[in-house]
């Protein structure tokens, strides 16, 4: 068969999402339904072997990433203008997602009429507090963050190891030379997992209906459709009047580009697993390489709009309601502080019970909340994930926009092409230099 004809036949990747999702669905249907005790299991391994290997290259993926990700900040003129642009942005996005989660909270009152009970609930067995959070950035050791996957830590030292590379200039190039070669190396392992996508929607979404079925999302449905009405408004209102009234960008386009990141976000649950992909379509939607190397990485660990800003806001109204428990203003503008310092503590990886129990722990709220939210939470999880990862490439697209560094044309003609293998790194650009912002 000639590769015209094979192009031809091959099935684009989101349709292999599109299928297994429904093919997930109707297989946790069946086994719930049946009382299918073996393919509960299958389902189960399936999508916990999917996940897994998500997770296996998370540690060494965010200490390389972020570590080339600073140093390839020498290549960019304006560098530490670029770095606080997108820290700035991260900031105000984040803001803006936690204020309509405030707003959406407040309107629907989510633990109204769910007939939960504060004894319903059951108190974590690991919780996040300030001192926590603070204390728990500086590893003991350099071998327990990656065996415990404590990200916080892991983008600790690569961060101190980035700059301390940056500082000895050429004497550190042998060593950026080998990180950047390990990455690699990782995003083409990573690469073969995201392939398996479309065969883990199957076991991540099956278990979820055959574990919870249709009942609890009913008992928690206005708790969820708040979720995923927050992170709608986010995703489709908000990014776009940025996209149009800040960078002065056509949405559309944005979400053409984006979109192979976001679905995948929806799939997996993880910004870390997701991020070669996100990065990727950065620099397909003309964001330069160089900046687009620190920005996203720097998100998947920071940028969190849906987990630590729309989630925990209405989830913290939530567990106040279900614990008759009254909010005042101060208690709202906490929860906007806690959103935009804390967002860090999610660190990319699936679930936000971290952010939930650092915000509860802040308000004063009982933590057996966390307890009523645990079986939900994978459902929640997948418009959460996909409304952080958009977020994190929208940021450099709004940054470079206002710099003016962003390539109108790749931007303009992006679109929303099969996922191919991530090109090498082209070394004959390592000389280059992002020009400097008009």
């Amino acid at each position: 068969m000639s590769s015209l004809t094979k192009k031809s036949f091959k099935v684009p990747f989101w349709a292999q999402i599109i299928a297994g999702l429904v093919l997930g669905v109707l297989l946790g249907w069946l086994a719930r339904s049946q009382d299918v005790s073996w393919l509960v299991t299958t389902l189960e391994k399936i999508g916990s072997i999917f996940i897994g290997l998500l997770k296996l290259a998370v540690a060494p993926l965010v200490f390389f990433a972020i570590l080339v990700s600073i140093t390839n900040l020498r290549k960019v003129n304006n560098a530490a203008r670029l770095a606080s642009r997108t820290l700035l942005w991260f900031m105000i996005t984040s803001l803006i997602a936690v204020a309509i989660g405030l707003v959406i909270g407040l309107v629907t009152n989510p633990g109204a009429g769910t007939g939960l009970t504060p004894k319903d609930g059951a108190k974590p067995d690991h919780t996040g507090s300030w001192l926590d959070f603070l204390t728990g950035i500086v590893p003991t050791d350099v071998i327990t963050p990656f065996t415990e996957l404590n990200v916080l830590q892991i983008v600790f030292m690569a961060a101190v190891a980035g700059i301390a590379a940056l500082q000895l200039g050429d004497k550190a190039k042998p060593i950026l030379t080998l990180s950047e070669s390990v990455l690699e190396l990782l995003q083409k392992a990573l690469w073969w997992v995201i392939r398996l996508a479309p065969l883990g929607t199957v076991g991540l979404i099956g278990n979820a209906i055959a574990t919870y079925g249709w009942d609890l999302i009913g008992k928690y449905a206005t708790f969820t459709a708040d979720i995923y009405v927050g992170c709608a408004i986010v995703l489709f209102v908000v990014y776009p009047a940025l996209l149009a009234g800040v960078a002065k960008a056509n949405p559309l386009q944005f979400f053409k580009g984006a979109w192979p990141a976001i679905q995948l976000a929806f799939v997996s649950r993880s910004s870390v697993g997701t991020m070669p992909l996100t990065q990727k379509v950065t620099e397909r939607l003309g964001v330069p390489k160089e900046y687009a190397s620190f920005a996203v990485p720097f998100g998947a660990t920071t940028k969190m709009d849906g987990c630590a800003a729309i989630y925990p806001a209405i989830a913290a109204i939530f567990v106040a309601q279900i614990f008759d428990i009254q909010l005042n203003i101060g208690d709202y503008l906490l929860i906007a502080f806690v959103s935009v310092v804390g967002s860090a503590a999610t660190a990319g990886l699936t679930g936000a019970t971290v952010m939930l129990t650092l915000t509860l722990s802040t308000l004063g709220l009982p933590m057996e909340g966390v307890g009523l939210l645990l079986a939900i939470d994978p459902i929640l999880d997948m418009m959460r994930t996909a409304t952080n990862v958009a977020g994190q490439a929208l940021v450099p697209v709004i940054v470079s926009a206002r710099e003016g560094l962003l390539d109108r044309t790749a931007y303009d003609t992006a679109h929303s092409s099969p996922i191919d293998e991530p090109e090498p790194r082209d070394r004959d650009r390592e000389q280059e230099r992002v020009p400097a912002a008009a």
